[in-house]
């Protein structure tokens, strides 16, 4: 077990016994949910993953708590699913290629369909911008802008620069995450 993730896993122990937390991972295809479930899995980074086809669940034990993660396909014809398995959820987290900067039009109109749709209201929000390694991408404060963040009042909102690939920001993440998990 890595140092981080032993750190992750010590102070799991402490704050929680037994704790599940549901998250639904949505964004456009190639943003890199399915990599980020992976590492955060323990498993390896690998450069050439196979679009998700529906949606995935997989479940990631660290210490007592357990993350059952729902990772929805990104392309059009599965956004329309994206509702369905964020509906009761402790945390929808959207993920953007901060790299691919022709994307946030789209990814901003599909983020704001969504949490404009009553049931889902109070869910909290986290917004990761993956690829924050490669040199053209945009940090937290241009990502906010573009996707008009400080616009989504019916909900807790969070954004951060992460690298599934060199795992950046990772402990971060859990940290939030398990946060607002539901006892």
């Amino acid at each position: 077990m890595s140092g981080f993730f032993r750190r992750i896993y010590d102070w799991l122990l402490r704050l929680f016994w037994a704790t599940e937390l549901d998250v639904t991972m949505i964004g456009l295809q190639n943003a890199g949910k399915t990599s980020l479930l992976r590492v955060l899995a323990g498993g390896e980074f690998t450069i050439d993953s196979i679009p998700t086809v529906g949606f995935n669940m997989k479940k990631v034990q660290k210490g007592h708590v357990t993350l059952k993660c729902w990772d929805l396909g990104g392309q059009p014809r599965f956004r329309s699913m994206w509702e369905r398995y964020c509906r009761g959820v402790s945390a929808i987290v959207f993920i953007v290629d901060s790299a691919d900067q022709p994307s946030f039009a789209v990814a901003k109109d599909e983020l704001h369909a969504l949490v404009q749709k009553p049931i889902l209201d109070g869910i909290p929000l986290l917004v990761l911008g993956n690829k924050s390694d490669l040199s053209d991408s945009i940090g937290v404060d241009e990502l906010i802008e573009e996707l008009d963040l400080k616009d989504i009042t019916t909900r807790e909102v969070a954004c951060y620069a992460i690298s599934a690939k060199e795992e950046t920001n990772l402990d971060a993440v859990l940290q939030w995450l398990i946060a607002r998990a539901k006892n």
